[in-house]
Parts: structure tokens; C-alpha cells; sequence
């Protein structure tokens, strides 16, 4: 009359008890998804009552390919095992006739990922286990929510409703000059969508080949292991990068809408998908991030130095008469670059250095000779403690790096003509709790330009390692100028340059203005040389004077790449003094728009249909374009070819969709070929 087990019931139905008090009711996934450390219930049915005073019944649960005890890979419970705070345990909670309620705990530092489970059962005949049970295979997340496990978030709404639950996201990707424009776009994480589970399962399992026990179970491992497998680097991972104009064997990051596909891409097809740029990288690492339960959120610097050398400057270089030396001037400065943070508690530094981590997959430079980047503690990069794992001292020269403008003698001497040290990580934003405004988060990064603190952290950055040149400049400074540009400006627009001259010394003063255009990728590189001119300028003494000077479309149009910006380098000589004027003024180019329109009733299961409407800016026709359109919980990825879309023509193609889900729901589109990229559209739906 030994026991059996006769049915295993692991409650894993949205409406049932455990993914409701798991906060994984929003994920669409067959099995039972839970966060480590809190309790969910299964039920057991046997062939008869359950008699913990004769009956030896326990769980076995497992992960990977060989599990092993001391590895924790394999984890055996009895029931009714005495719970240890932070170990495995279970509680008998109900027992009626042969039916059993149990409770289960799992410890709080386990391996984050899936687990097989069986009920074992010993009998005079030896051990009887249950089959393989593909229903019974439970997920175990890190769990934000846990005491133990992460400090106290801000508040409890920032944590569920966006750092976790969220399945749509503002990107901030380019800025005006004078930072009160911004262009941003929308991405869709999808990261409670249906097969993200199984994606985070494909992509955990080949994550775990190289971890050992302690990283599979610490956040910082895990971090740090995901953020090398996102980009294709070092092991075939996710993400192919590019930065050049070149994507004939793939997509251009700028078509892309959300993880969803590239993460089904890479699962389905076993190779890296092409391609990615920064806040691709980013986007999809925050959609694995929240699968595994960790908050995540992007986030965009502004005017970010890439600093090879860990000196803190990024040098430009004159010649005799201001000009600037292009082979000399190798530094790059990006208009913007986005990466991750996550929250966590860091157990391996001292109190008050968890919270926001950062972590980057954009493969700039190795850490510990893979290309990856953190988890960084942005409380440690403000305060200047970069000796702290990990890879703090580069994120503190992205945002607090200076431009040094070098004059360079005909004898090869250098003398410094200007520093700035308040263009870079000139603003610092993520999206807002609750809206898709932005929200200002550089204070978390630096104090204020010029204050105590910040002098005081970057004196303990250079205490710490980080390099830093001392530099004066010793010219008389009595001329000053600043170059502005026009607000908003659209890609086939001319531009126009305003050059503003201050005179405070007493005398006349003559200068000669060298303005050379570049077209930049947004990492700063030069692509080409559209302008160089050059132009003299007589200011009174102690008056001001403007020159405008005027850029027509067609000497920058056929020199365009994605993410373009036109880069003006204003450099000046006073014939008088031999003083040495510099300005840059960065031009983002924004792009045009697709319309969408929504017909039909928004309510859950009802149809209804959206259109994608465009016409041809450009005086020239468009070849090859592909037009993709999605919506998470309103329909999967549609694509649409056009082969040409001739000058001053529009297109217009509409498709019929079901929501399946409630709520604030948003429709993304993009449109891309050859001759014109980043061109989206959106719009939002509330689904009743």
C-alpha cells in the first residue's frame, strides 16, 4: 500500500493564487512564473491520504543539463521540511483525503531561471518519481519586492508600473543645440508579451553555460553576463553592431520598433541579428532585464565621450591660424548614447552604494576582456569613487570629460587655447514615471558645474585613477563668440548659422572665421566634408555683431546617413591679439513622419483597423522601402514592400487587428530604405 502520486496541480492559471501574489499575472506564458524568496502553493493528489508520519515524500527540482546537488542546480525538499530563513522549505497548508495543498519556498539567492520539478516518493519497492511534466516546469525570477533581496525603491508605483510592468518606452535619441528639443521615439519591450518567456529561457540557458553557482544567483553576475551576451562581440550574441551606412545583410537599427522580433529572430534562427546602434542594444537588454524581474530602465546622455585613454579630455586641434587639423583631431564626442540602469542592492560595496546601476551593451571597450560595460553605481560615479567595480572610472568620463582646444605650432609645440568642461553629459533624462514626458536625471550622475561637491568628486576621481591634465590658457581674452542655429530643423531645409561677435576691449577688432560642416554619424565620427568657408568680420569696440550665414539642402542632402547631424566647427583669429575663438554647434536633422489612423470600436476582441499614410518628401524617387508596423497587445509585426514610391507620391495601406489586451495601448510604424531612415509614427489607443 505504498503512495503514488496521481496528479500535480502547480496553480499556474493567471486567475489563480500564485502569479497573482507573484505580480506575474501580465505574463503570457503557459507555465508558473514566480520571484525567489516568497511562497506559491501547488496541489498533490494521491492515490491515498498522505500520512506525514510514514510517508518519506519530496521535491526535486532541477536546472540545466546536469544538475548537481552541490551546485544547487539540483535542489531536494522534503514535505514539511523545516523552513531556514533564505533556504528552499515547504509547508503541508491543507491535507483532505488524498488531496495535498503544499507551500512552497524557494531560497532567496537561487539560480534565476527554469526549473524542472518532480514529486519523489520512497517505497519498499525504492524511489518512485513522477514523469517529465512540461506543465510543471515553474520560472524563478529575482524578486525586486523581497526585503532581502533589493533596497526600498523610491516608491512602490515607480517599480511595478514601470520599471517592471511596462511593455512600451520613450527613447530619447537626438538633441537641439540649446537642449530644449529632443527627439524621442517609441519602443515596444513586449517583455510580458507571449514567447518572451521562451526567448528568456533560450537566451538564460546560454547565458548559464558560463556561470558559475554564485553568478547565476547574484544579480551583479547575471548583469554582468547579459550584458556581453546582448552584443555579438565576443560569443555570438543578440545584437550585430553598426555603425556605418552599409546594412545590406540586415535591418537598419533605425527600422527596428521593438525586442520582440529580434529577440524571436535570434531564438529561431541561432545567429546574431543584424543590426544595432545603442539604444538598440539598450532597449533589448531592459526587455531582458524585466524578464528576469529586475527594474530597468534606458537611459540617454547627452553629449557622451567615448574616452579611450581614461584622461578625461577630448582633445581638438588648431593650426597656426585656427583651422582645425582633422588628422590630429581623433576624440570623438556622440550627440547622445543610451544605456541601462537597474536596481539592485550591491552587497559588494559599502552601504549606500546600491540603487541605480549602470549597465552598457554597446560594445565601446572591454571589461575583463569582454565587451560589456558595469554594473557601475551611479551613486560612486557622482561622488567620484571609481576604484568601485565596475567600470566606474569610464562611466565617469562619459559625463565629465572636458574639450580642450589645442593650438598646434608649425614646430609641433601645443598650447591649450580653450577648455570646455560644460558640453559634456551636458544633460542626463529617461523617461518619466507615468507619462511619456521626460524626466531630467543628470543631478543623480554630477553636482552642478563649478560647485564644491563637484570639484570635490573629480579631485577623488584623479585621487582614485582617473587621469587628468592640468590646463590653463594663457591668451587675453576680450572677444568672445557663440554660434546658434535655427529651432527644429528638417531634413532637405536649409540652414541657417547666426555668428555672434562681443567685443570688450576698447579697440577695433579684425577676424578671420573658418567654418568647416561635417556630416556625423551620432557617434561623433565625420563621415564627409559638405562646407568649408571662410569669412572676415570687423567689431567696434564694446558692441556686439551678428553674421548669419546660410546653408542650402543641397550641399548636405547627398552626403545624409541615419541619425544624421550636421556638425559645425567655428573657429576665429584676432588679428590684433592673436587670440583664438572655437565654437561647435551640433544640428540634429529631424526626419519626417508617418501618419496612422485608427477605425473601429476599441474595445477587447472587437475589430478593428489602422491605415500608415506617407508621401515622398524627397525630389527624388524612394526604392525599396519597407514600412513595419506593430502593437504589443494589439497585433504581432506587419511588413509592407514598396519598390518604389515615386516624387510627391504617398502611399497608404491599412490593416484589420483584435486587441487582445486592455488598456493604454500604443500602434508604432517606421518606414525605411536607402535614401531615407528614422522616419516613425505612432498613436495611442485605449482599449476598453
Amino acid at each position: 500500500d505504498y503512495l503514488e502520486v496521481w496528479r500535480v496541480n502547480v496553480l499556474k492559471n493567471p486567475e489563480e493564487i500564485n502569479k497573482k501574489e507573484h505580480r506575474t499575472d501580465k505574463f503570457i506564458c503557459r507555465n508558473l512564473v514566480v520571484r525567489r524568496g516568497q511562497p506559491f502553493q501547488m496541489k498533490i493528489t494521491f492515490n491515498r491520504a498522505y500520512n506525514p508520519e510514514t510517508d518519506v515524500v519530496w521535491l526535486d527540482i532541477l536546472i540545466g543539463r546536469y544538475p548537481d546537488v552541490r551546485k544547487s542546480t539540483w535542489i531536494q525538499v522534503r514535505l514539511n521540511q523545516e523552513l531556514e530563513k533564505g533556504k528552499w522549505g515547504t509547508k503541508v497548508v491543507e491535507s483532505i483525503d488524498n488531496n495535498v495543498t503544499l507551500s512552497v519556498t524557494s531560497s532567496s539567492d537561487c539560480i534565476v531561471g527554469k526549473f524542472r520539478m518532480y514529486i519523489a516518493v520512497y517505497t519498499s519497492f525504492g524511489i518512485r518519481r513522477t514523469a517529465r511534466d512540461r506543465d510543471t516546469d515553474i520560472y524563478v525570477l529575482f524578486n525586486p519586492w523581497s526585503k532581502g533581496e533589493a533596497p526600498r525603491r523610491e516608491r512602490e508605483r515607480e517599480r511595478e508600473t514601470v520599471y517592471l510592468c511596462v511593455q512600451i518606452t520613450i527613447i530619447q535619441y537626438c538633441l537641439q543645440v540649446h537642449l530644449n528639443e529632443r527627439n524621442t521615439r517609441s519602443w515596444g519591450y513586449g517583455s510580458t508579451s507571449d514567447n518572451i518567456q521562451a526567448i528568456r529561457e533560450s537566451l538564460y540557458i546560454s547565458f548559464r553555460v558560463r556561470m558559475s553557482k554564485e553568478e547565476g544567483g547574484s544579480e551583479v553576475g547575471v548583469k554582468k553576463i547579459n550584458a556581453a551576451k546582448i552584443n555579438s562581440r565576443d560569443d555570438d550574441g543578440v545584437i550585430v553592431g553598426n555603425w556605418t551606412d552599409n546594412y545590406s545583410y540586415g535591418l537598419a537599427p533605425t527600422a527596428w520598433t521593438g525586442s520582440g522580433d529580434i529577440l524571436l529572430q535570434y531564438l529561431s534562427s541561432g545567429a546574431s541579428v543584424c543590426y544595432g546602434q545603442c539604444w538598440v542594444f539598450a532597449a533589448v537588454l531592459n526587455t531582458f532585464l524585466r524578464c528576469l524581474g529586475i527594474p530597468g530602465r534606458v537611459v540617454t546622455n547627452f553629449y557622451s565621450a567615448h574616452d579611450n585613454d581614461g584622461n578625461l579630455v577630448m582633445d581638438v586641434v588648431l593650426d597656426e591660424d585656427g583651422k582645425t587639423n582633422k588628422k590630429l583631431t581623433k576624440d570623438t564626442v556622440w550627440n547622445f548614447h543610451c544605456w541601462n540602469e537597474c536596481w539592485m542592492a550591491r552587497s559588494d560595496l559599502p552601504a549606500g552604494f546600491g540603487g541605480w546601476q549602470v549597465i552598457d551593451a554597446t560594445p565601446q571597450e572591454t571589461s575583463e576582456g569582454t565587451y560589456r560595460c558595469g554594473p557601475a553605481s551611479v551613486h560612486a560615479v557622482k561622488h567620484g569613487h571609481v576604484f568601485f567595480p565596475y567600470d566606474a572610472p569610464f562611466v565617469f568620463a562619459e559625463v565629465n570629460s572636458d574639450i580642450v582646444y589645442w593650438k598646434r605650432m608649425k614646430d609641433g609645440t601645443r598650447t591649450v587655447v580653450k577648455i570646455d568642461s560644460c558640453h559634456i553629459g551636458k544633460m542626463i533624462l529617461t523617461k518619466e514615471v507615468g507619462s511619456d514626458e521626460r524626466k531630467d536625471i543628470t543631478e543623480l550622475y554630477k553636482f552642478p558645474e563649478g560647485s564644491n561637491e563637484e570639484r570635490l568628486a573629480l579631485e577623488s576621481a584623479m585621487k582614485y585613477g582617473a587621469k587628468k591634465e592640468k590646463t590653463t590658457s594663457p591668451f587675453p581674452v576680450d572677444v568672445y563668440m557663440e554660434v546658434y542655429t535655427e529651432k527644429n530643423v528638417t531634413i532637405s531645409n536649409d540652414v541657417k548659422l547666426t555668428l555672434e561677435f562681443r567685443n570688450n576691449s576698447q579697440e577695433g577688432r579684425a577676424i578671420n572665421v573658418f567654418i568647416v560642416g561635417y556630416i556625423v554619424f551620432y557617434t561623433g565620427v565625420k563621415k564627409d566634408a559638405f562646407m568649408d568657408q571662410t569669412l572676415s568680420v570687423v567689431v567696434e569696440p564694446g558692441y556686439f555683431k551678428n553674421v548669419d550665414v546660410h546653408v542650402k539642402a543641397k550641399d548636405y542632402m547627398s552626403h545624409l546617413v541615419e541619425q544624421a547631424s550636421l556638425h559645425f566647427i567655428v573657429t576665429a583669429r584676432v588679428n590684433e591679439t592673436t587670440q583664438i575663438l572655437t565654437a561647435q554647434c551640433v544640428v540634429p536633422l529631424r526626419s519626417f513622419k508617418l501618419n496612422l489612423k485608427i477605425d473601429g470600436k476599441p474595445e477587447l476582441g472587437n475589430q478593428m483597423s489602422v491605415t500608415v499614410e506617407f508621401q515622398n518628401p524627397l525630389k527624388k524617387p524612394l526604392e525599396n522601402v519597407s514600412v513595419r508596423l506593430e502593437g504589443v497587445g494589439l497585433m504581432r509585426t506587419k511588413i509592407k514592400e514598396y519598390s518604389t514610391i515615386p516624387m510627391n507620391e504617398s502611399i497608404k495601406w491599412t490593416e484589420m487587428f483584435v486587441p487582445a489586451k486592455p488598456g493604454l495601448r500604443k500602434m508604432i510604424a517606421s518606414l525605411d530604405c536607402v535614401a531615407l531612415r528614422q522616419v516613425y509614427g505612432e498613436i495611442q489607443i485605449m482599449i476598453n
